[in-house]
């Protein structure tokens, strides 16, 4: 009987060139359930910023702010009352509401403290004016309070709204980053793994490789093993960052409308990542176990190369 005909009678599946379950296999599967963890959290961390930014922008522009700042021989009451006529008039605008003596001063109290007196101090008046989601054209507002009230200005909080589309835009740039490093990770400790059971095993490949089996065969095997290792690695790892999500959410809908709930929905929002977060969580394992399987599939055919 040749060679071939013998690689002809391998029986297939029954005995598996790499075992199921082993110590390197194991620990594979810790690994790979880690960077899965961990790349899910950074995933859902970036969307949760993404989106409590996105909120954040749409808020800030749909309001403008007009300070009146004293003048002397002016009455501040009149002027802020001409102000308040001359932005009810845009066309477009929505409520504009005045902030009183004691408001405008209350807005410089977490700077300057309470108690004390700002009777003698220049404190300006503040207007807020809301605007429709499509926006207004702001030039004419602008001409106007310029024109007709004493140290008047208007702030858009263009300002504001570029910072936090640079601070979105550097968090989700990190978020990459951070992905792309687990994923190194993960892709060198497949390989390691691989080289380390091709490394127990190779007396078995040799023999296979020179009764006949192919190259394609043997890799397959491996390819295989280690899709199924990078699969439940990150279906552990994944699944337990479903659930740290959904229970952040629990929670921050449970303590909504108290001092510290109300400052962590501002900041993040209210936890809920919704279909598409829970997707990229999904669509994250399934690369994981992809990328496990091709770097050992890798791995292999380039140790098989080297068998003579």
């Amino acid at each position: 009987m040749t060679p071939r005909t013998m690689a002809g009678s391998i029986p297939r599946g029954d005995t598996p060139i790499v075992p199921k379950r082993s110590i390197a296999g194991r620990a594979l599967v810790a690994v790979v359930a880690i960077m899965t963890f961990l790349a899910s959290l950074t995933t859902g961390a970036v969307m949760l910023v993404r989106s409590s930014a996105v909120e954040w922008q749409s808020d800030v522009a749909r309001e403008i702010t007009i300070q009146i700042r004293p003048a002397e021989r002016r009455d501040l009451d009149a002027e802020v009352a001409r102000a308040v006529e001359i932005a009810r008039a845009v066309p477009g605008v929505g409520e504009v509401r005045a902030y009183s003596k004691e408001e405008s001063a209350g807005l410089l109290e977490p700077w300057l403290g309470s108690g004390l007196s700002l009777d003698d101090l220049p404190v300006p008046r503040m207007i807020v004016v809301k605007l429709p989601s499509g926006g207004v054209d702001l030039a004419p507002l602008r001409k106007a309070l310029a024109e007709r009230v004493a140290g008047a200005s208007l702030d858009d909080h263009r300002a504001w709204i570029d910072r936090m589309r640079t601070m979105a835009q550097t968090t989700i740039a990190g978020g990459i980053g951070l992905l792309i490093l687990m994923l190194a990770a993960t892709v060198l400790s497949v390989i390691f793994a691989t080289r380390g059971a091709m490394a127990t095993n190779r007396p078995i490949v040799e023999v296979l490789h020179f009764i006949g089996a192919k190259s394609g065969y043997i890799a397959g095997q491996f390819q295989r093993h280690f899709l199924m290792l990078g699969l439940e690695g990150g279906l552990i790892g994944g699944g337990f960052a479903m659930l740290l999500f959904g229970a952040a959410g629990i929670a921050a809908r449970m303590s909504a409308g108290t001092a510290g709930g109300d400052q962590v929905a501002m900041l993040f929002g209210s936890f809920a990542l919704g279909w598409e977060g829970y997707l990229a969580i999904l669509a994250q394992i399934v690369l994981v176990a992809v990328v496990t399987a091709v770097a050992s599939r890798r791995t292999v055919n380039r140790t098989l190369e080297t068998v003579e």
